[in-house]
């Protein structure tokens, strides 16, 4: 079992756990200059991420408000600016918490675009829709809410000459759990490599609040479960998906399940498929 883990992670390039606190605020500043050397090497001037309210935007954000409010005082060039966008699908159930994460970290400009007329125009469109059960076209939008959030994202990055950053890592990897072209699209992905205990980590090492750190995961997708837990839908937990990342035992049934998923979502880690 240990071999197969150890390939997975080593395919996926998952950081190690953090023996202490110094090897965690190590890795906070190796992504905080990785951010800036993104953004230098662009030429660009401005960075954008949707946050949703989770750890994982939350934490994306904390990394990138620092990354740009270091390259002003360097560079002393005004213009790098941190741009957080608000994506609800009408009204989001959970929208306090994502306004608790906006306000804690205090971005250098805030955006709102409601996907929701965007996405039920689309639909209205559709005629592949026509007779489908009302679950399986539940789950198509929920698809195409995460790509029309990254479309407003790519418009505003192309209005104010920016980069997107995408909130990917090594534990939803694993599990393919995210849109392909939707949350899976981005320029780059700042907490790739590590596992879900290592995001939240980072985010206490912000000093971010308890309830936005240990906030249950949910991708929010579809109408008829809404605010459906991320685990729900894996059949694992993260801790196990931590622990599997990280070479550490796993029930049978928990590493069959990961290894399986895996598996079935190799497409959605890879380039599209060519002759």
């Amino acid at each position: 079992m240990q071999a197969v883990q150890l390939e997975i992670a080593q395919q996926l390039k998952v950081q190690a756990p953090f023996p202490d606190h110094a090897a965690l605020e190590a890795e906070v500043a190796r992504r905080v200059r990785f951010i800036q050397d993104c953004l230098v090497n662009s030429g660009l001037k401005s960075l954008v991420l949707g946050i949703s309210g989770g750890v994982d935007s939350l934490t994306a954000g904390l990394l990138a408000q620092r990354a740009m409010r270091e390259l002003r005082e360097r560079s002393g060039d005004p213009h790098y600016r941190f741009i957080a966008v608000r994506l609800p699908y009408e009204t989001q159930f959970d929208e306090h918490d994502a306004q608790a994460s906006v306000d804690f970290i205090n971005p250098d400009e805030r955006h709102t675009v409601n996907i929701g007329p965007a996405v039920k125009a689309l639909a209205h469109e559709v005629a592949a829709f026509e007779g489908q059960h009302a679950v399986s076209r539940d789950f198509v939008l929920g698809n195409t809410k995460a790509r029309m959030r990254m479309v407003a994202q790519y418009t505003i990055a192309g209005a104010t000459q920016g980069l997107v950053i995408g909130t990917d890592h090594a534990a939803e990897a694993v599990m393919g759990f995210f849109t392909k072209f939707g949350d899976g699209a981005c320029d780059l992905a700042p907490l790739s490599g590590l596992v879900k205990n290592q995001v939240r980590a980072i985010a206490r090492h912000f000093g971010a609040p308890e309830s936005l750190v240990e906030k249950i995961p949910t991708a929010d997708l579809e109408d008829l479960s809404p605010g459906k837990p991320d685990e729900a839908s894996h059949g694992v937990t993260y801790a196990e998906i931590d622990a599997f990342l990280h070479g550490q035992s796993v029930r049978e049934e928990a590493f069959k399940i990961i290894c399986d998923t895996y598996r079935k979502t190799h497409h959605k880690r890879v380039m599209p498929f060519a002759p």
